[in-house]
């Protein structure tokens, strides 16, 4: 899942009806890498709370932005 152009992940939401209070449909979250995580099916995600948490890695689809959007999103997370 890791994008080429930088060292940040981000992924899009498909599945929100588990945790429709932490996730957003259709929205673009920065993923954590966490193999351990991974090797369980899940994901670590920075949801709605600002914190990152685990989350069925089934939930989300990996995405590549361009490096100008990454920036924006990960400024507008501070």
């Amino acid at each position: 899942m890791r994008n080429q152009d930088s060292n940040e992940d981000f992924v899009v939401c498909i599945d929100n009806a588990d945790c429709p209070v932490g996730l957003e449909l259709h929205k673009i979250y920065r993923a954590i890498p966490d193999e351990a995580a991974r090797a369980d099916g899940d994901i670590r995600i920075v949801d709605e709370s600002g914190e990152d948490y685990l989350y069925p890695a089934a939930c989300f689809v990996p995405i590549r932005l361009p490096a100008s959007v990454q920036r924006s999103l990960l400024h507008a997370g501070r």
